[in-house]
């Protein structure tokens, strides 16, 4: 076991705004171009080329509260029938109205490239978006693709205490997104992370989408999350609401993977995850140092906190890679409430970096307790 000083920065509500700006370009089919995105905006990934959204083996029962959101009264329709009619500008207003949004985009699947951030209103209720799986979201190389935190005073405080609500609650469904790029964006008080998608307060689930070569800062202490990155500093732990990520995605093949300094596809501080039927490959944690330097820690997933759970079941997590420890998982629950749990999933071929948990490779875990396995392979 390796000795490590680990720091968990929280702070209280305040202003914490990213600063994404520019115009929206309009659409483009997606899946005709080659190439992946690099640390500015290069080749377009093509999601047509990436793999399928989740483990196609994975049969674990998807709770009620993971289930899709319903869209039979949609608040807002992006496009008229036409690709050139899913605009950035359009996606990103309709996130500012919130509620149900879908897409109308024509018979074929179409890239909508943002050139600013859709940012959500606390105060509009539920956002829920649903792009059939024909639409990919994507930042250009460029910028964050969605962002959501109640304790943003631009985005409007609902609440005298931001970090404990409940609401609101960003559902993305049946949706791609690529080249989303949150580099920059850290000033020390974590808002960084999150290439794809940055949520900080709330809830937030995953549902039939896929992630591909979304990227944020290559080194940082705690910076995380090249895709997602949720925050949840909720008072006596996050354990009753976890972020649901349900067949989804994370990568699939190489050249499709996410990185950051820490968690190449998923970053969090305090936040629960269950993580349903879903791949998590190719990811890369690029930092160096770990938690007292720069980072390089959870391959795939890093978790950090309190009182926090992580669940994985029907999931596939392989050839993911961290410079420093977990390049498959990297969990530390600092005051060794949290928990792990690993069923009916296979985590394989995620190498040793510096340091990892005895007799679990891939693995670096501070808990309570050992991780709970049940009928799931780990190996190197």
């Amino acid at each position: 076991m390796v000795a490590l000083a680990f720091a968990l920065a929280l702070e209280g509500c305040g202003d914490s705004t990213a600063s994404d700006a520019g115009a929206s370009s309009g659409g483009a089919p997606g899946g005709t171009k080659t190439g992946q995105s690099g640390d500015d905006a290069g080749s377009p990934t093509p999601p047509g080329d990436g793999p399928p959204a989740g483990q196609p083996e994975g049969a674990c029962a998807v709770p009620v509260a993971a289930q899709p959101e319903d869209l039979s009264n949609p608040r807002t329709v992006v496009g008229t029938g036409s690709a050139e009619s899913c605009t950035g500008d359009a996606f990103v207003t309709a996130v500012a109205k919130g509620g149900v949004i879908t897409f109308d985009c024509g018979p074929a699947p179409v890239t909508i490239t943002l050139t600013q951030t859709a940012k959500v209103f606390n105060d509009k209720g539920p956002t829920i978006i649903d792009g059939g799986g024909k639409v990919t979201l994507s930042g250009g190389g460029k910028v964050r693709i969605l962002y959501q935190n109640t304790c943003d005073q631009a985005q409007v405080w609902t609440t005298p205490d931001c970090n404990n609500q409940p609401d609101p609650l960003l559902s993305v469904q049946n949706l791609t997104f690529i080249d989303g790029n949150a580099k920059g964006l850290e000033t020390g008080g974590n808002d960084g992370g999150g290439g794809a998608i940055y949520a900080r307060g709330g809830r937030v689930k995953i549902i039939n989408s896929r992630f591909f070569n979304n990227v944020c800062d290559d080194r940082g202490s705690d910076v995380g999350g090249g895709a997602i990155r949720v925050m949840q500093h909720i008072e006596g732990g996050s354990v009753s609401r976890p972020t649901y990520i349900v067949n989804s995605s994370f990568g699939g093949k190489p050249g499709f993977g996410n990185t950051c300094a820490n968690g190449g596809a998923i970053s969090s501080i305090g936040t629960s995850y269950t993580i349903l039927n879903s791949v998590l490959s190719d990811n890369k944690a690029t930092g160096q140092g770990a938690n007292d330097g720069e980072g390089g820690n959870g391959g795939a997933i890093y978790n950090d906190g309190n009182t926090f759970n992580l669940e994985v079941c029907g999931t596939l997590i392989e050839d993911n890679k961290a410079n420093e420890g977990g390049s498959a998982i990297f969990f530390v629950s600092n005051d060794r409430s949290g928990m792990l749990f690993i069923k009916d999933s296979t985590l394989r071929r995620n190498p040793r970096g510096t340091f990892e948990t005895e007799n679990y490779p891939g693995l670096f875990v501070l808990a309570k307790g050992e991780p709970q396995v049940e009928n799931s392979t780990i190996e190197r």
